[in-house]
Formats: structure tokens, sequence, C-alpha cells
């Protein structure tokens, strides 16, 4: 019967779709982030004049590394070690329902925050849901005198209207493709071979 027959249905994709196999690419070695991050932890030092009244928090999962490699990065140029948290905003997100739940996230602010400058730290910045979440959640500690952001990697696509102040790596992607941050490189995922 005419029109049940799937055989000349384009292929998933869209009849654009690129056959091939799908690779990773690594865009930065663990040298890579190293430099960037020392960079931004110049440049945090630069903005504010001194780590003073500086905390470094981590956004839960992926900012919890990168802002302990950017505290210690911190160390070795600055007098005084910088504290740094850790912030679980799961329960302050847009998408809860959309998103599975990470068990056993905790936030621990080890300062009170108020009068502070606190430098949020996560991984990757994406949509900025993820830092609007933050950003509500860093309420329960206080009222910090200032929140910049810091990331690894910035690639685009904002959902919201959320800029970082410092960034290790501007990385233009389609929204398909998953980027990978580990101390050991960066990775964007989904990438068709060529």
């Amino acid at each position: 019967m005419p029109g049940t027959d799937h055989t000349d249905a384009p292929p998933s994709g869209g009849v654009f779709a690129v056959a091939g196999p799908v690779a990773d690419k690594v865009v930065m070695s663990a040298e890579d982030i190293r430099r960037a991050l020392t960079r931004v932890a110049h440049e945090i030092v630069e903005r504010n004049q001194g780590v003073d009244d500086v905390v470094i928090v981590g956004i839960q999962r992926g900012g919890t590394w990168v802002a302990e490699q950017l505290a210690a990065t911190l160390a070795t140029f600055e007098t005084m070690a910088v504290p740094v948290g850790v912030l679980d905003a799961t329960f302050h997100r847009d998408d809860i329902g959309l998103r599975p739940v990470s068990v056993g996230a905790q936030s621990r602010i080890p300062v009170a925050l108020d009068g502070r400058v606190v430098v949020l730290v996560d991984d990757v910045l994406f949509t900025g849901r993820t830092v609007r979440a933050a950003l509500e959640a860093l309420n329960e500690y206080g009222r910090p005198r200032a929140v910049q952001l810091a990331v690894v990697v910035d690639r685009g696509h904002r959902e919201l209207p959320i800029r970082p102040d410092f960034v290790g790596k501007n990385l233009p992607t389609s929204r398909s493709e998953v980027v990978s941050v580990t101390p050991e490189s960066v990775v964007i995922r989904g990438r068709v071979s060529a």
C-alpha cells in the first residue's frame, strides 16, 4: 500500500545527515588546562586587587576539581590561602524533573559569604541554567559583595543572560555535541569524523 513503506524515508537526522563514525576530539590537554587556570588565577588577582576577600566556590560536580585546582594555583603566587567551597545547586534547578538528581552531593562553604567576593567555578558553561541555580543556592550562605564566574570552557548556546568573568577557552560547539572536561583533557564528543 503506498505511503506505508518507510524504505524511502530520509535517514535519521534528516535528508542532510552525514553518515560515518563519530569520533572524540581532544581540544585541550592537561597542560593546556593548567595554563588556562593559571591565566584565570592571575586575572582573578588582578580584578580583585589581591585575594583578601575572595572565596572560591565550585559548583557540584564538574566545578569541584576546577575550584580546588584554581585555589592551588592561586596559592603558588599569593601569600594567603583562598578558602574553597563546594555548592550543590540541584534543588534550585528549574529543570529538576528533566535531569537525574545527584545523590550524595553536598554543599560545603567554609566561611560566611557576607561582604566577600565569591568566584563561582564550573567546568563548562552551556545554557546558563546551572549557574542560575547556583546563584540562588548561594543565597543560603549569606550576601556576597560580588559574585564572579570562572569556567574552563564557554561553549555558547546560552538560554539565560549569564556571562562568565573568567574563561579558560571559548569553544564554539553545536548543541548536539557533548563537551567533557577532566583534569586530563577537554574532549568534544559527537563530532562526525571528516
